[in-house]
Protein backbone atom coordinates (compact mmCIF):
# COMPACT_ATOMS: atom_id res chain seq x y z
CA UNK A 1 0.00 0.00 0.00
CA UNK A 2 1.62 3.45 -1.22
CA UNK A 3 1.92 6.00 1.68
CA UNK A 4 -0.89 8.46 0.82
CA UNK A 5 1.84 11.44 1.79
CA UNK A 6 3.88 10.23 -1.44
CA UNK A 7 1.07 10.83 -3.66
CA UNK A 8 1.13 14.66 -1.87
CA UNK A 9 4.41 14.79 -3.05
CA UNK A 10 4.02 13.52 -6.02
CA UNK A 11 1.26 16.15 -6.69
CA UNK A 12 2.90 19.52 -5.39
CA UNK A 13 5.18 19.82 -8.40
CA UNK A 14 2.02 19.78 -10.63
CA UNK A 15 0.67 22.74 -8.71
CA UNK A 16 3.46 23.91 -9.08
CA UNK A 17 3.54 23.78 -12.22
CA UNK A 18 -0.21 24.89 -12.96
CA UNK A 19 0.56 28.13 -10.58
CA UNK A 20 3.29 29.36 -12.77
CA UNK A 21 1.44 29.16 -15.95
CA UNK A 22 -1.62 30.59 -14.48
CA UNK A 23 1.35 33.48 -13.11
CA UNK A 24 2.21 33.42 -16.79
CA UNK A 25 -1.19 34.04 -18.69
CA UNK A 26 -2.03 36.71 -15.99
CA UNK A 27 1.17 38.99 -16.70
CA UNK A 28 0.62 38.46 -20.26
CA UNK A 29 -3.53 39.47 -19.86
CA UNK A 30 -2.11 42.89 -17.64
CA UNK A 31 0.65 43.56 -20.25
CA UNK A 32 -1.80 43.47 -23.01
CA UNK A 33 -3.51 46.59 -21.32
CA UNK A 34 0.12 48.55 -22.07
CA UNK A 35 1.36 50.41 -24.34
CA UNK A 36 2.95 48.35 -27.12
CA UNK A 37 4.62 51.26 -29.48
CA UNK A 38 7.12 53.70 -27.71
CA UNK A 39 5.36 56.43 -27.19
CA UNK A 40 7.04 60.11 -25.58
CA UNK A 41 8.13 60.58 -21.99
CA UNK A 42 6.17 63.45 -19.98
CA UNK A 43 8.76 65.81 -20.89
CA UNK A 44 8.26 65.10 -24.59
CA UNK A 45 4.45 65.39 -24.78
CA UNK A 46 4.74 69.02 -23.30
CA UNK A 47 6.49 70.19 -25.52
CA UNK A 48 4.61 69.10 -27.96
CA UNK A 49 1.32 70.18 -27.27
CA UNK A 50 3.33 73.55 -27.12
CA UNK A 51 3.87 73.19 -31.09
CA UNK A 52 1.20 74.27 -33.19
CA UNK A 53 -1.83 72.13 -33.85
CA UNK A 54 -3.91 73.31 -37.05
CA UNK A 55 -5.56 70.07 -38.04
CA UNK A 56 -7.30 67.52 -36.20
CA UNK A 57 -8.11 63.91 -37.92
CA UNK A 58 -10.30 61.03 -36.27
CA UNK A 59 -9.89 57.64 -37.75
CA UNK A 60 -12.48 54.91 -36.56
CA UNK A 61 -11.80 51.34 -38.61
CA UNK A 62 -13.80 48.53 -38.47
CA UNK A 63 -11.85 45.11 -38.34
CA UNK A 64 -14.16 42.92 -36.34
CA UNK A 65 -15.56 41.00 -39.49
CA UNK A 66 -14.37 39.68 -42.95
CA UNK A 67 -12.34 42.07 -44.43
CA UNK A 68 -9.82 39.87 -46.74
CA UNK A 69 -9.05 40.35 -50.09
CA UNK A 70 -6.73 39.03 -52.76
CA UNK A 71 -4.98 41.19 -55.32
CA UNK A 72 -4.62 40.00 -59.02
CA UNK A 73 -1.69 37.91 -58.01
CA UNK A 74 -3.28 36.18 -55.50
CA UNK A 75 -1.76 38.12 -52.43
CA UNK A 76 -3.74 38.57 -49.52
CA UNK A 77 -4.53 41.87 -47.66
CA UNK A 78 -6.76 42.61 -44.78
CA UNK A 79 -8.43 46.09 -45.72
CA UNK A 80 -8.64 46.98 -41.95
CA UNK A 81 -4.94 46.87 -41.70
CA UNK A 82 -4.22 48.54 -45.05
CA UNK A 83 -6.75 51.87 -43.42
CA UNK A 84 -4.34 51.51 -40.49
CA UNK A 85 -1.37 51.56 -42.33
CA UNK A 86 -2.66 54.59 -44.16
CA UNK A 87 -3.91 56.35 -41.09
CA UNK A 88 -0.75 56.08 -39.56
CA UNK A 89 1.13 57.36 -42.69
CA UNK A 90 -1.01 60.35 -42.60
CA UNK A 91 -0.59 60.89 -38.68
CA UNK A 92 3.30 60.71 -39.04
CA UNK A 93 3.51 62.85 -42.79
CA UNK A 94 1.56 66.16 -40.68
CA UNK A 95 3.57 68.09 -38.39
CA UNK A 96 0.41 70.39 -37.87
CA UNK A 97 -1.64 67.83 -36.85
CA UNK A 98 -3.33 65.46 -33.62
CA UNK A 99 -4.44 62.33 -35.23
CA UNK A 100 -6.70 60.27 -33.51
CA UNK A 101 -6.39 55.95 -34.50
CA UNK A 102 -9.65 53.88 -33.26
CA UNK A 103 -8.93 50.23 -34.92
CA UNK A 104 -11.64 48.17 -33.44
CA UNK A 105 -10.25 44.26 -33.79
CA UNK A 106 -11.60 40.84 -33.35
CA UNK A 107 -12.50 39.97 -29.98
CA UNK A 108 -9.47 37.26 -28.78
CA UNK A 109 -8.70 35.24 -25.93
CA UNK A 110 -5.59 33.82 -24.31
CA UNK A 111 -5.20 30.20 -23.63
CA UNK A 112 -8.68 30.01 -24.57
CA UNK A 113 -9.87 31.53 -21.64
CA UNK A 114 -8.32 35.03 -20.47
CA UNK A 115 -10.14 38.01 -23.28
CA UNK A 116 -7.79 40.44 -24.66
CA UNK A 117 -8.42 44.23 -25.17
CA UNK A 118 -10.27 44.18 -28.83
CA UNK A 119 -9.53 48.34 -29.15
CA UNK A 120 -6.30 49.80 -30.14
CA UNK A 121 -5.99 53.41 -29.95
CA UNK A 122 -2.89 55.68 -31.31
CA UNK A 123 -2.66 59.05 -30.53
CA UNK A 124 -0.24 61.28 -32.47
CA UNK A 125 0.83 65.14 -32.34
CA UNK A 126 3.03 66.68 -34.24
CA UNK A 127 3.62 63.83 -36.60
CA UNK A 128 4.92 61.85 -33.27
CA UNK A 129 3.51 58.99 -31.62
CA UNK A 130 2.16 60.37 -28.13
CA UNK A 131 0.28 57.60 -26.60
CA UNK A 132 -0.75 53.71 -27.51
CA UNK A 133 -3.47 52.20 -25.63
CA UNK A 134 -5.14 48.95 -25.91
CA UNK A 135 -8.68 49.09 -24.76
CA UNK A 136 -12.09 47.65 -24.53
CA UNK A 137 -14.75 48.21 -26.56
CA UNK A 138 -17.79 49.14 -25.14
CA UNK A 139 -20.68 46.25 -24.56
CA UNK A 140 -23.06 48.97 -22.99
CA UNK A 141 -25.68 50.78 -24.66
CA UNK A 142 -22.96 53.66 -25.85
CA UNK A 143 -21.41 52.22 -28.43
CA UNK A 144 -18.50 54.73 -28.92
CA UNK A 145 -18.01 55.60 -24.79
CA UNK A 146 -14.49 54.48 -24.80
CA UNK A 147 -13.18 56.03 -27.83
CA UNK A 148 -15.26 59.58 -26.77
CA UNK A 149 -13.53 59.14 -23.50
CA UNK A 150 -9.74 58.73 -25.01
CA UNK A 151 -10.63 61.28 -27.28
CA UNK A 152 -11.12 63.79 -24.84
CA UNK A 153 -8.06 62.72 -22.56
CA UNK A 154 -5.78 63.79 -24.91
CA UNK A 155 -7.07 66.51 -27.63
CA UNK A 156 -5.50 69.72 -27.41
CA UNK A 157 -7.87 72.66 -25.67
CA UNK A 158 -8.10 75.14 -28.29
CA UNK A 159 -10.36 73.73 -30.70
CA UNK A 160 -11.98 76.57 -32.44
CA UNK A 161 -9.74 77.59 -35.32
CA UNK A 162 -8.79 73.63 -36.50
CA UNK A 163 -10.00 72.14 -39.29
CA UNK A 164 -11.63 68.64 -38.54
CA UNK A 165 -11.65 65.55 -40.22
CA UNK A 166 -13.15 62.35 -39.16
CA UNK A 167 -12.91 59.48 -41.09
CA UNK A 168 -14.97 55.88 -40.41
CA UNK A 169 -13.84 52.61 -42.82
CA UNK A 170 -15.65 49.68 -42.04
CA UNK A 171 -18.64 47.22 -44.02
CA UNK A 172 -22.01 49.19 -44.97
CA UNK A 173 -23.96 50.55 -41.82
CA UNK A 174 -27.49 49.49 -41.28
CA UNK A 175 -30.20 51.97 -41.12
CA UNK A 176 -32.34 49.86 -38.92
CA UNK A 177 -31.54 45.85 -37.84
CA UNK A 178 -28.00 46.00 -37.33
CA UNK A 179 -27.37 42.71 -35.43
CA UNK A 180 -24.33 40.50 -36.74
CA UNK A 181 -22.15 43.68 -37.96
CA UNK A 182 -19.39 42.98 -35.34
CA UNK A 183 -18.45 39.27 -35.93
CA UNK A 184 -17.52 38.86 -32.36
CA UNK A 185 -20.42 39.90 -30.98
CA UNK A 186 -23.32 38.76 -33.31
CA UNK A 187 -25.97 39.95 -31.30
CA UNK A 188 -24.90 43.15 -31.15
CA UNK A 189 -26.96 45.86 -33.44
CA UNK A 190 -24.80 48.69 -34.95
CA UNK A 191 -26.56 51.36 -36.95
CA UNK A 192 -26.27 54.39 -38.53
CA UNK A 193 -27.78 55.98 -35.17
CA UNK A 194 -25.37 54.59 -33.08
CA UNK A 195 -22.41 56.27 -35.17
CA UNK A 196 -24.36 59.30 -35.08
CA UNK A 197 -24.65 58.96 -31.41
CA UNK A 198 -20.71 58.67 -31.28
CA UNK A 199 -20.23 62.00 -33.32
CA UNK A 200 -22.28 63.76 -31.00
CA UNK A 201 -20.29 62.73 -28.72
CA UNK A 202 -16.46 63.55 -30.51
CA UNK A 203 -18.00 67.01 -31.25
CA UNK A 204 -20.19 67.86 -27.90
CA UNK A 205 -17.10 70.16 -26.49
CA UNK A 206 -15.85 71.32 -29.79
CA UNK A 207 -17.15 72.51 -33.08
CA UNK A 208 -18.66 70.44 -35.87
CA UNK A 209 -16.28 68.70 -38.28
CA UNK A 210 -15.18 70.32 -41.79
CA UNK A 211 -15.58 67.07 -43.61
CA UNK A 212 -16.84 63.48 -43.10
CA UNK A 213 -15.64 60.72 -45.08
CA UNK A 214 -17.51 57.73 -44.93
CA UNK A 215 -15.67 54.90 -46.25
CA UNK A 216 -18.42 51.81 -46.79
CA UNK A 217 -21.09 50.80 -49.30
CA UNK A 218 -24.10 52.30 -49.63
CA UNK A 219 -23.41 55.30 -47.76
CA UNK A 220 -24.82 58.07 -49.72
CA UNK A 221 -28.27 57.58 -48.81
CA UNK A 222 -30.91 60.28 -48.31
CA UNK A 223 -31.51 58.61 -44.29
CA UNK A 224 -27.63 58.91 -44.10
CA UNK A 225 -26.63 62.24 -45.03
CA UNK A 226 -29.17 63.43 -43.27
CA UNK A 227 -28.34 61.94 -40.13
CA UNK A 228 -24.57 62.70 -40.22
CA UNK A 229 -25.27 66.22 -41.81
CA UNK A 230 -25.47 67.75 -38.41
CA UNK A 231 -21.83 66.84 -37.14
CA UNK A 232 -20.25 67.99 -40.69
CA UNK A 233 -20.02 70.74 -43.59
CA UNK A 234 -19.32 68.49 -45.88
CA UNK A 235 -19.44 64.60 -46.73
CA UNK A 236 -17.80 62.05 -48.93
CA UNK A 237 -19.03 59.04 -49.35
CA UNK A 238 -19.93 56.24 -51.96
CA UNK A 239 -23.85 55.88 -52.89
CA UNK A 240 -23.22 52.59 -53.92
CA UNK A 241 -20.94 49.57 -53.83
CA UNK A 242 -17.27 50.14 -52.20
CA UNK A 243 -14.45 47.52 -52.78
CA UNK A 244 -13.78 46.49 -49.47
CA UNK A 245 -14.46 50.25 -47.88
CA UNK A 246 -11.34 51.47 -49.24
CA UNK A 247 -10.81 55.20 -49.66
CA UNK A 248 -7.28 56.01 -50.59
CA UNK A 249 -6.08 58.30 -47.51
CA UNK A 250 -3.09 60.02 -49.64
CA UNK A 251 -4.39 63.17 -50.44
CA UNK A 252 -4.75 63.85 -46.05
CA UNK A 253 -0.94 64.12 -46.31
CA UNK A 254 0.66 66.87 -45.30
CA UNK A 255 -2.26 69.16 -44.67
CA UNK A 256 -0.59 71.95 -44.33
CA UNK A 257 0.70 72.16 -47.83
CA UNK A 258 -2.72 71.96 -49.25
CA UNK A 259 -5.89 73.34 -47.12
CA UNK A 260 -3.70 76.01 -46.21
CA UNK A 261 -4.12 77.28 -49.69
CA UNK A 262 -7.74 75.49 -50.67
CA UNK A 263 -10.95 75.67 -49.18
CA UNK A 264 -12.56 72.46 -47.36
CA UNK A 265 -15.09 72.53 -50.54
CA UNK A 266 -12.01 72.39 -53.01
CA UNK A 267 -9.96 69.61 -50.77
CA UNK A 268 -13.26 67.24 -50.56
CA UNK A 269 -13.24 67.24 -54.09
CA UNK A 270 -9.51 66.59 -54.89
CA UNK A 271 -9.94 63.80 -52.05
CA UNK A 272 -13.06 62.47 -54.13
CA UNK A 273 -11.11 62.52 -57.31
CA UNK A 274 -8.12 60.88 -55.80
CA UNK A 275 -10.14 58.06 -54.53
CA UNK A 276 -12.12 57.65 -57.11
CA UNK A 277 -8.47 57.38 -60.02
CA UNK A 278 -7.32 55.20 -57.88
CA UNK A 279 -10.17 52.35 -57.82
CA UNK A 280 -11.04 52.59 -61.26
CA UNK A 281 -7.60 51.38 -62.20
CA UNK A 282 -8.06 48.85 -59.59
CA UNK A 283 -11.09 46.88 -59.70
CA UNK A 284 -13.96 46.15 -62.31
CA UNK A 285 -16.74 46.89 -60.23
CA UNK A 286 -18.94 50.34 -60.49
CA UNK A 287 -17.07 53.09 -58.77
CA UNK A 288 -19.18 55.80 -57.08
CA UNK A 289 -17.50 58.52 -55.11
CA UNK A 290 -19.87 61.66 -54.16
CA UNK A 291 -19.13 64.78 -52.30
CA UNK A 292 -22.33 66.18 -50.10
CA UNK A 293 -22.35 69.68 -49.61
CA UNK A 294 -24.61 69.20 -46.40
CA UNK A 295 -26.25 73.45 -46.50
CA UNK A 296 -26.88 72.69 -50.02
CA UNK A 297 -28.71 69.47 -50.12
CA UNK A 298 -31.24 69.88 -47.08
CA UNK A 299 -33.86 71.17 -49.18
CA UNK A 300 -33.99 68.10 -51.21
CA UNK A 301 -33.58 65.71 -47.97
CA UNK A 302 -36.35 68.01 -46.41
CA UNK A 303 -38.83 66.90 -49.61
CA UNK A 304 -38.02 63.25 -49.73
CA UNK A 305 -37.49 62.77 -45.87
CA UNK A 306 -41.34 60.93 -45.97
CA UNK A 307 -41.00 58.83 -48.13
CA UNK A 308 -37.62 57.81 -47.65
CA UNK A 309 -39.00 57.35 -43.75
CA UNK A 310 -42.47 55.07 -44.64
CA UNK A 311 -39.86 52.74 -47.14
CA UNK A 312 -37.44 52.33 -44.08
CA UNK A 313 -40.64 51.90 -41.37
CA UNK A 314 -42.09 49.02 -44.22
CA UNK A 315 -38.84 47.39 -44.21
CA UNK A 316 -38.32 47.08 -39.84
CA UNK A 317 -41.51 45.84 -40.06
CA UNK A 318 -41.15 43.57 -42.66
CA UNK A 319 -44.12 44.66 -44.88
CA UNK A 320 -42.62 42.97 -48.11
CA UNK A 321 -44.51 39.99 -49.48
CA UNK A 322 -42.52 36.61 -49.31
CA UNK A 323 -42.52 36.83 -53.37
CA UNK A 324 -41.06 40.16 -53.64
CA UNK A 325 -37.44 41.29 -52.50
CA UNK A 326 -35.65 44.55 -52.04
CA UNK A 327 -32.85 45.67 -53.17
CA UNK A 328 -30.70 49.20 -53.26
CA UNK A 329 -30.80 51.66 -56.55
CA UNK A 330 -30.20 54.70 -57.55
CA UNK A 331 -32.76 57.26 -56.15
CA UNK A 332 -33.26 58.67 -59.64
CA UNK A 333 -35.10 55.82 -61.02
CA UNK A 334 -37.82 56.28 -58.22
CA UNK A 335 -40.22 58.83 -59.70
CA UNK A 336 -40.68 60.36 -55.52
CA UNK A 337 -37.11 61.34 -55.47
CA UNK A 338 -36.32 63.10 -59.39
CA UNK A 339 -36.88 66.25 -58.03
CA UNK A 340 -35.34 69.20 -59.59
CA UNK A 341 -33.43 70.13 -55.96
CA UNK A 342 -31.86 66.43 -56.61
CA UNK A 343 -28.44 67.30 -57.75
CA UNK A 344 -27.82 70.61 -55.74
CA UNK A 345 -25.11 70.10 -53.44
CA UNK A 346 -24.23 67.11 -54.67
CA UNK A 347 -20.90 66.35 -57.02
CA UNK A 348 -20.17 62.78 -58.28
CA UNK A 349 -17.78 60.67 -60.12
CA UNK A 350 -19.43 57.92 -61.48
CA UNK A 351 -18.06 54.74 -63.51
CA UNK A 352 -20.07 51.70 -64.46
CA UNK A 353 -19.03 48.11 -63.45
CA UNK A 354 -16.94 46.13 -66.70
CA UNK A 355 -19.58 43.25 -66.18
CA UNK A 356 -23.53 42.55 -64.92
CA UNK A 357 -26.33 44.10 -65.06
CA UNK A 358 -25.52 47.54 -64.33
CA UNK A 359 -22.34 47.59 -66.76
CA UNK A 360 -25.00 49.93 -69.24
CA UNK A 361 -25.99 52.47 -66.32
CA UNK A 362 -23.98 55.28 -67.44
CA UNK A 363 -24.42 58.01 -64.75
CA UNK A 364 -25.38 58.06 -61.26
CA UNK A 365 -27.27 60.89 -59.24
CA UNK A 366 -25.53 60.19 -56.19
CA UNK A 367 -28.04 59.26 -53.78
CA UNK A 368 -28.72 55.40 -52.81
CA UNK A 369 -32.59 54.20 -51.97
CA UNK A 370 -34.59 51.09 -51.58
CA UNK A 371 -37.06 49.59 -54.13
CA UNK A 372 -38.71 46.11 -54.37
CA UNK A 373 -38.08 43.79 -57.05
CA UNK A 374 -40.32 41.10 -58.15
CA UNK A 375 -38.32 38.28 -59.36
CA UNK A 376 -38.07 36.80 -63.17
CA UNK A 377 -40.05 33.86 -63.19
CA UNK A 378 -37.28 32.40 -65.55
CA UNK A 379 -34.47 33.22 -63.74
CA UNK A 380 -32.64 30.75 -61.60
CA UNK A 381 -32.62 31.24 -57.50
CA UNK A 382 -28.53 32.30 -58.13
CA UNK A 383 -29.84 35.22 -60.36
CA UNK A 384 -32.44 36.05 -58.35
CA UNK A 385 -31.83 39.49 -56.61
CA UNK A 386 -31.80 39.94 -52.60
CA UNK A 387 -31.58 42.02 -49.95
CA UNK A 388 -27.96 43.84 -49.90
Amino acid sequence: MRDPQCRSAKGAPYSMLFAGVYCAALTVLLSSCSAELPVQREDQQTKASSTSVSYSIMFVIHGDGDYLYHDTGGKEYNADEETLEGATLVALQNPQAEVFIYHQRPKKHFLFFFPLPDGEFYYYRNGRLIANESYWRDNEQSRFEPEVELYRRFRTENQGDMVRMFVYSGHEIPEFGGTGYDASYPDRAFTVHDLQAGLDGFTRDSKKFDLIVLSTCFGGTPYTIDALGSFARYIIASPDNLHLSYFDLQTMERLDRSVRFESISAFAERFARVAFDKLTRNIQTSVSVAVYDVDSVKQFLHSVHPVYDRTLAALKEGAQTSVAMTEHCDCADLPAYALPTMSAGVDVLYRPARFGRSRGKQNHSGWECWKVVEPQPEASQNDEPGLQ
